[in-house]
């Protein structure tokens, strides 16, 4: 694998979430601790919140620190803290991700990771990564949540050595999609939900292919391909180029009913967020970041990769987006429509940084991640009167990151 692609397909979470405006990729993953729900919407208060917890300051970069990744489950009144299949980081050198729920909430997601000690130190010492067989592994489960079963559904006639983005297709419960490291290019794939018949919906491309994510119907598929969007039929077929005029465009995601794909556009660092039509036509700029570079940090150490991609996200109505953007010295939560008008959300300290904003499923909520006096938090804010509920109370060198709220349809 070159040097290019290492740095595009790995980071933090998510399955690490590709790192925007940046070369490289944070292949996928997500967060929360609950300690109050009394400003936490309508929402039941044994609805279940996912993330990742880890260490941002101990020494030996970053391996040190990414080792230590857990998947974790709280309920919203800050109770029933659970360690999610922590059985899967059982070796000295693995790690889980927490990285979505089943449309039912009855499934996790859980990504498990594993490098070897020599291949951490290679990376440290080259600063680009190195996704050998022998030396690095990911894959992604699904874990029962009641019984706590494992099944490692990308182990199954094994594609790739490294396997991330996992999510279930929807409208149609027999399928899931995923992204697969192959040959130093990145593919998505679909699969049975058993983790047969994997089907590469790239096969011929040998550009690398990213932010893969699939229209709510299940019949439209996005992805960015050399930092190109393409938008495409459920099989890979007839996809269309959405020519943007730009050299970087990043982690498409569809709109709830299908209509607009939202996308970062523009340059490595200065890329901001779009909208584009289902058939790739009517591009148009939202809004614009204020300088902001749309990396967030997530380790107190030197971090050759960067960091994490902290990308807009829609609405649970897709009437708006929720994004960061530089305010001063300050990076801000933002509401934005579709028309273009903004509403600025946060009003902090100096050099607070706000990253990773997620809605709940009845949209009257968010959770979102800010470092304040040096710690990455979790907070929720109720969006009818922007009271804000602090989630988590870590100490310096901890961190909790990207969140998953459990759908509601559990119900």
């Amino acid at each position: 694998m070159n040097s290019r692609s290492a740095e595009r397909c790995t980071a933090a979470p998510l399955l690490r979430l590709p790192t925007a405006c940046l070369r490289s990729t944070a292949l996928f993953i997500f967060m929360a601790v609950i300690y109050g729900s009394q400003a936490v919407s309508s929402l039941r208060a044994d609805h279940l919140i996912g993330f990742t917890e880890l260490r941002t300051n101990l020494p030996g970069g970053r391996h040190a620190n990414v080792r230590t990744m857990r998947a974790v489950v709280v309920k919203m009144d800050g109770s029933g803290r659970r360690l999610l299949a922590d059985e899967l980081a059982n070796d000295a050198d693995a790690w889980t991700q927490f990285a979505g729920w089943s449309p039912d909430g009855k499934i996790a997601i859980v990504g498990r990771g594993w490098q070897s000690p020599e291949n951490a130190k290679w990376e440290e010492d080259h600063k680009t990564f190195r996704f050998s067989k022998e030396a690095y592994l990911y894959d992604s489960h699904l874990v029962d949540f009641a019984s706590g079963k494992t099944t490692n559904v990308t182990a199954i006639d094994r594609v790739s050595n490294y396997n991330s983005g996992l999510f279930f297709w929807p409208n149609d419960p027999t399928k899931l999609g995923f992204t697969a490291l192959i040959n130093g290019n990145s593919h998505p794939f679909r699969m049975d939900r058993d983790g047969r018949n994997k089907i590469d919906l790239t096969k011929a491309s040998k550009e690398f292919a990213y932010g893969f994510s699939c229209s709510r119907d299940g019949k439209r598929i996005a992805y960015h391909k050399s930092y190109q969007v393409y938008l495409a039929d459920a099989d890979g077929s007839n996809a269309v180029h959405v020519n943007t005029g730009k050299p970087f465009n990043f982690v498409p995601t569809w709109s709830p009913d299908g209509t607009w794909v939202l996308f970062l556009s523009g340059e490595h660092y200065n890329c901001h967020p779009h909208l584009v039509g289902a058939d790739g036509t009517g591009l148009k700029k939202l809004a614009d970041r204020g300088g902001y570079k749309g990396v967030i940090e997530f380790l107190d150490v030197f971090d050759f990769h960067q960091g994490s991609s902290d990308t807009p996200v829609w609405s649970a109505d897709g009437k708006s987006i929720f994004y960061t953007a530089q305010v001063g010295k300050s990076v801000e939560l933002f509401q934005g429509t579709l028309d273009g008008n903004a509403m600025q959300l946060t009003k902090s300290a100096v050099g607070v940084v706000h990253y990773h904003p997620q809605p709940s499923h009845d949209g009257k909520s968010i959770v979102y991640g800010s470092k304040r006096g040096g710690v990455r938090q979790l907070f929720v804010m109720r969006l009818g009167d922007r009271t804000e509920t602090p989630l988590t109370n870590l100490k310096h060198g901890h961190a909790a990151m990207w969140p998953h709220w459990q759908p509601v349809t559990r119900r």
